[in-house]
């Protein structure tokens, strides 16, 4: 498995050369720095903490600065962990944009959009109330909370309810990389991913059980 954190900027379009258009969108990848190496000797797993953007010292803790000087590098932004068991990495090595190629096969993970305080019918997909017979004034309300079968009234967790929407950890899995631009640091991924613009994202290799497929040829690449 590869992986890479980046930065979602926005979507846009592109045209294969037999004039087909993809939607897709620009990940920003700037290198990532390998932190710590995780390893089942000491931590009963495998895996590689990197580090994405770099912050002041005067921005950040004496343990994340000094966390960071073991790698050499200045204090970072984002650390995430991923498994990298297909590339050889040390403490402090860069990991770059080109660690993916056209035709990869991603999952996609990051932090949804915010929507505000949601209805139960947006936010659950619930049924409204009846609209007949002009006596019920229950058309989008909750309903009855406590008619679960129990006697003393409780409320069963995970009841939908109306509350806060988005906001939460999500992956949009099975994305084919388009295009990979090592030069000025981003990628081509088709179709949506999670997030707001300029939101973290980690792209990572499926888990699905096709890696890559035949890349597709740009209309400005042909002409190139």
């Amino acid at each position: 498995m590869k992986g890479i954190l980046g930065r979602k900027l926005g979507m846009t379009q592109v045209f294969t050369e037999d004039g087909k258009l993809i939607p897709v969108t620009v990940v920003e990848c700037e290198p990532n720095v390998v932190m710590q190496k995780k390893v089942v000797e000491n931590d009963g797993y495998e895996a590689i903490q990197l580090g994405l953007e770099d912050v002041k010292e005067s921005r950040s803790t004496k343990a994340l600065i000094g966390h960071a000087k073991k790698a050499n590098t200045a204090p970072k932004r984002f650390l995430r962990e991923v498994c990298l068991d297909e590339v050889e990495l040390e403490v402090g090595q860069e990991v770059k944009v080109d660690i993916f190629s056209a035709g990869d096969i991603v999952d996609v993970t990051g932090i949804s959009k915010g929507k505000g305080y949601m209805g139960t019918i947006v936010r659950n997909n619930a049924t409204q109330g009846p609209r007949s017979h002009g006596g019920s004034k229950n058309i989008r309300h909750i309903g009855s909370l406590a008619t679960t079968g129990r006697n003393n009234g409780r409320i069963e967790k995970g009841t939908a309810m109306a509350g806060h929407e988005g906001v939460y950890r999500t992956t949009n899995r099975n994305l084919e990389v388009i295009k990979v631009d090592a030069e000025k640091n981003y990628m081509l991924i088709k179709g949506n991913v999670p997030g707001p613009k300029r939101g973290l994202v980690i792209v990572k290799t499926t888990t699905k059980s096709i890696k890559h497929v035949e890349p597709k040829v740009l209309l400005n690449e042909k002409e190139a």
